[in-house]
């Protein structure tokens, strides 16, 4: 299914970039990822069959102008412990403003094979993931100096927007 989300972080463009850049050379994307993915498939209830999340990978920022794109990649194993991506996308910060930017994230979301899940549900779960994961991103690019190649919240960011677009 097709995603997407997005919420504005009270800093500048440049220190937005600086912070995702430091997010993503250290293990903060990886840690956020992980827990995004423990939140958003908890929705699912007791669904048996959900795989781990196994492997994340990102490549960037690049810069084109002022905005910036981090590309994203989560893998999960089947049942047969092959590997298959659960999520490609984009994060994308775009200036909003002198201390305002945009931070997006738009991709495809893959529902766990062999899981059985309606999709409704599928969705729900797609929709906490993307949320948790963008609400962590924006936590790490707005707080305070050193944040975001350290830490990631441990709880839901305030992320917003309309995550799930597409089918």
């Amino acid at each position: 299914m097709f995603i997407g989300d997005e919420t504005r972080a009270t800093v500048g463009a440049a220190a937005a970039a600086a912070r995702l850049d430091g997010l993503a050379s250290g293990s903060s994307l990886i840690r956020a990822s992980y827990a995004a993915w423990r939140e958003g498939t908890a929705t699912t209830g007791p669904a048996a069959g959900i795989p781990e999340l196994v492997a994340v990978h990102s490549r960037g920022p690049v810069r084109r102008g002022a905005v910036s794109v981090l590309a994203l990649r989560w893998e999960a194993a089947d049942a047969g412990g092959q590997l298959f991506p659960v999520l490609d996308a984009n994060i994308t910060l775009i200036p909003d403003g002198e201390q305002s930017t945009l931070i997006g994230l738009e991709g495809v979301y893959r529902t766990p094979a062999g899981t059985g899940l309606d999709p409704v549900t599928a969705r729900r779960a797609a929709t906490a993931t993307i949320r948790s994961l963008l609400g962590r991103v924006a936590d790490a690019i707005t707080g305070p100096a050193g944040y975001g190649e350290g830490q990631v919240s441990a709880g839901p960011g305030r992320a917003r927007g309309a995550a799930g677009q597409g089918a």
